[in-house]
C-alpha cells in the first residue's frame, strides 16, 4: 500500500503518455498552417512548429529531414484546404452534375471561380503558401489527365467538362482551356491580395470580379459557338 501511495505522490514515477503514432507529424503540419495563415510560407519555420505543438526541435527531424520538407507538407494541406473552399461552395449549387442541367453546370463553373477569389483573399498566408513549391505537389496534373481529382485545377476541369457535356463549350475547345480560365481568375486573385489593387475599396472588389469571371464566361460561350477553324 505504501509503494502505490509513493508512487502516486511522485509524478516521475508515472508512466509517461504517448502520443498516438502519427499524432507529432500531423500535430506539426498543424502548426505550419497556422505560421503559414500568419506569416505566408516564409513564417513555416520547424523551431516555431514545435515549439507550438510542445516537442524539442529534434522531434520534428523524424518526421521531416528538413524545413523543406515541412514545408512541402504544410503546402501540401494549405492546397487541400483551397480546394475543400471551392468543392463546399460547388455543392452549394443547385442540381446534380449529369442531369443535363446547363444554368446548374454554369453556375458550378462560377462557384469554382468565386471560392478561388474568396480563398485568396481570406486567407491571404495560405494562398500564397499553397503555391510555394508547386513542383512538390501532387495537384500538378500533367495535360490531358482526367477522372475525380479535388484538387483546385482538378476541380476547375472537371467544370468545364461538365460545360462541354451540356452544349455550354465546344469539344473541340476543350483541351488546355483551363489554363486561360485559371491564369485569368489567379491574376486577379494576386491582384487583389498581394498586388497594386489590394487597397481597393470593396466595391471596386466586386465589381472587378463580376466583370473578371463574366468576361471568362463569355469566353466560354463563345468557344461553344465559334466554328471550328
Amino acid at each position: 500500500m505504501s509503494t502505490d501511495r509513493s508512487a502516486a505522490e511522485n509524478p516521475r514515477s508515472r508512466p509517461t503518455a504517448r502520443r498516438p503514432r502519427g499524432a507529432v507529424r500531423e500535430g506539426l503540419i498543424a502548426a505550419g498552417l497556422e505560421l503559414a495563415r500568419a506569416g505566408g510560407p516564409d513564417a513555416v519555420v520547424l523551431r516555431e512548429a514545435t515549439r507550438i505543438v510542445g516537442v524539442v526541435p529534434n522531434a520534428a527531424y523524424r518526421h521531416f529531414a528538413d524545413r523543406d520538407e515541412l514545408l512541402a507538407a504544410v503546402c501540401e494541406a494549405a492546397m487541400a484546404r483551397l480546394g475543400d473552399r471551392m468543392a463546399a461552395e460547388v455543392a452549394r449549387v443547385p442540381g446534380e452534375r449529369g442531369d443535363g442541367d446547363a444554368d446548374a453546370a454554369f453556375g458550378r463553373m462560377a462557384a469554382v471561380g468565386m471560392a478561388y477569389l474568396e480563398f485568396a483573399r481570406e486567407e491571404p498566408g495560405l494562398f500564397a503558401t499553397a503555391y510555394a513549391l508547386p513542383d512538390q505537389h501532387p495537384y500538378a496534373v500533367p495535360v490531358g489527365v482526367t477522372g475525380p481529382d479535388a484538387s483546385p485545377l482538378g476541380q476547375l476541369r472537371a467544370g468545364l467538362d461538365e460545360l462541354v457535356e451540356v452544349g455550354l463549350l465546344d469539344a473541340g475547345r476543350r483541351a488546355g482551356i483551363e489554363f486561360p480560365v485559371w491564369s485569368t481568375v489567379h491574376g486577379l486573385a494576386v491582384l487583389l491580395g498581394q498586388g497594386p489593387l489590394r487597397g481597393a475599396p470593396e466595391q471596386d472588389r466586386r465589381m472587378l470580379t463580376d466583370r473578371v469571371l463574366g468576361f471568362i464566361g463569355e469566353g466560354l460561350l463563345t468557344a461553344a459557338a465559334a466554328p471550328d477553324a
